[in-house]
């Protein structure tokens, strides 16, 4: 590969938005940026096609799917980099057959997933987010100190824990570098968030080279419409910055304001491997890390091998509670009445003389 290896630089957020929202509102229709779109027709996923690659399956459900030329991307922000797969193929089929290997539960044809999936390898959209922040707040900070409140029956004390409260205010300043959010739709949010961490200090200057023959999504969501989760992290990062910042037992805080002095974002994308597997008409996905080889996926359960598991380890009981009763009978000593033993003789009858 002669793509170039350049570092990527981060954009301020503001400013790029402003610069795409006035070219999407100039634009008098889809505009060329060198990478086509194609929305498949059964689950509403978008797909980007790079270099030599007009056909496929789509990544998501596994319908087939064609690049129609009358449908050009509009207007986006561009890539800034790319973080090239380190996991191969080979590796990455080794790592979902141990993955679907261990799913004891699931159906016997699921686990056949090479006849009934597919497997793709896929860029999808991320924007990371770098922020600067210096954050003001009042409160109280809570120590607890314990207090004897009488004695128990052996005579022993008996304390409570009160807290003593203290007004506090201060400061802190937080640094916040390359926080991922996911900008594709129609993708398992939660499964995908279980494959970090992401190596993206690794990216590279996006070049097509990079994902030609790969499946490749353009963002659902652009970098302002992504970045509410990362301000969410980030904001739940302050709070844990500003509890720490308190000490004591408890922490109280009444107001919190916080500047951003700075906030910016990189476009990349990163690389997974999908293996996408339609059974009993529903759709089941596991996702690799690219970069790792994490594995995070869905499966569905087999009710028959659920109910034999739950009567075997009912019979199990039931034999153990049998053998347990047996064994308390065979051991089981004959009890007599306690105290002297007494024996009543009857009288002899008297002997009739005629």
């Amino acid at each position: 590969m002669t793509a170039p290896n350049v570092p990527v630089e981060a954009r301020e957020l503001a400013p790029a938005m402003a610069a795409l929202r006035e070219l999407q509102g100039q634009a008098a229709g889809p505009q060329v940026t060198g990478e086509w779109e194609v929305k498949c027709q059964n689950c509403g996923g978008t797909t980007g096609f790079n270099g030599s690659l007009t056909a496929t399956r789509c990544p998501y459900c596994a319908t087939p799917i064609q690049r129609d030329d009358v449908h050009n991307a509009p207007a986006r922000l561009p890539v800034d980099g790319v973080v090239p797969f380190l996991v191969g193929e080979k590796q990455a089929r080794e790592l979902v057959e141990k993955w679907v290997s261990k799913r004891w539960f699931a159906p016997s044809n699921f686990r056949k997933y090479r006849r009934i999936g597919a497997f793709s390898s896929l860029y999808t959209a991320y924007f990371t987010y770098d922020a600067d922040t210096a954050s003001w707040y009042q409160g109280e900070r809570g120590d607890d100190y314990q207090v004897r409140v009488g004695t128990d029956e052996d005579g022993d004390p008996i304390y409570e824990t009160h807290t003593r409260w203290y007004p506090v205010a201060g400061e802190v300043g937080n640094e916040f570098a390359d926080l991922p959010v996911l900008a594709n739709e129609n993708l398992s949010r939660e499964r995908i968030r279980s494959l970090e961490p992401w190596p993206v200090e690794q990216a590279r200057a996006y070049s097509p080279e990079f994902v030609a023959g790969h499946l490749c999504r353009t963002y659902d969501k652009d970098a302002e419409e992504s970045f509410p989760e990362a301000q969410q992290r980030i904001e739940s990062a302050i709070e844990s910055s500003v509890r720490s910042d308190i000490g004591g037992d408890h922490q109280r805080i009444h107001e919190l304001n916080t500047s951003w002095n700075w906030l910016a974002y990189k476009h990349l994308l990163l690389p997974i491997w999908l293996l996408t597997v339609v059974y009993m008409d529903k759709t089941y996905q596991v996702y690799i890390n690219g970069l790792t080889g994490q594995v995070s996926g869905d499966r569905p359960w087999s009710k028959v091998k659920i109910i034999a598991a739950i009567l075997a380890v009912l019979a199990v009981i039931v034999a153990v509670v049998v053998a347990f009763a047996v064994s308390r009978g065979h051991h089981t000593p004959t009890h007599h009445p306690s105290g002297p033993i007494h024996t009543t003789v009857a009288p002899p009858r008297p002997t009739s003389h005629r």
